[in-house]
């Protein structure tokens, strides 16, 4: 199995749900007391986030090349980036490394496509929902994305004022599930957790819709990934 190289801190709080994933499926599908080979590089979280508020994009994609290719030279084989919203940089990321760079929107199409979605709603930061690098990967796999269409100011500020940092709270959790009622209103079949820290606020058991959370289908593709090196028949 290739080391897994895991560019995080965007929030540290959902990089804990990757690092577990990880580990988890390693050992779901290798069995025993396996767990993934991985090296973290976790990254202070606010000059990042002051980046994307001053749109500060290719400066912010500097530094994660540089992280990215300090993986690879440390031996990792395959690179991911725990983060939806940053993967507006992943061009830049892709372009400075030999190894695979696993985009996190391509495993969530790859689920969707396989359950028979074709029209889903997006939930995320606003970067992700308005800005178009995101949508334009699901689109090109044939999907229809919608995203809320009111309330996008409010469901951002809910990812960096409380989830970011581990708050989790009921009343936002009704918001997320008004907006996701709306979108099935408007003909969304299904929903993607489009950051990955929206997953420890929803999960089907209280959305309207199914849900298709990014952080886990993210995870579970990298670990498939590394192990295909080894055992194409994966």
């Amino acid at each position: 199995m290739k080391t897994i190289g895991l560019i995080g801190g965007m929030s540290w709080e959902s990089t804990a749900h990757y690092y577990a994933i990880l580990n988890r499926e390693t050992a779901r599908r290798l069995g025993g007391l396996h767990s993934a080979p991985v090296i973290v590089h976790s990254i202070d979280f606010a000059p990042i986030a002051a980046m994307q508020s001053a749109g500060q994009w290719d400066e912010a994609g500097e530094i994660l090349a540089g992280i990215a290719e300090g993986l690879q030279a440390q031996g990792c084989g395959v690179i991911g980036l725990a983060t939806n919203t940053m993967h507006i940089v992943a061009p830049a990321i892709t372009a400075r490394l030999s190894v695979p760079l696993i985009h996190i929107s391509e495993p969530t199409a790859d689920a969707l496509l396989a359950d028979g979605i074709r029209t889903v709603g997006l939930l995320g930061t606003r970067f992700t929902m308005e800005k178009r690098f995101y949508i334009e990967v699901l689109e090109a796999r044939g999907l229809k994305v919608l995203v809320p269409d009111i309330g996008i100011t409010n469901l951002d500020g809910i990812i960096y004022e409380e989830l970011c940092l581990g708050i989790v709270r009921d009343e936002s959790r009704r918001i997320y599930v008004d907006a996701i009622a709306r979108l099935a209103a408007r003909g969304a079949e299904a929903v993607i957790l489009g950051c990955t820290e929206i997953g420890m606020l929803i999960d089907d058991g209280v959305s309207p819709l199914p849900t298709y959370d990014t952080t886990a289908l993210h995870a579970e593709a990298l670990v498939l990934t590394a192990l295909r090196r080894d055992q194409p028949n994966l």
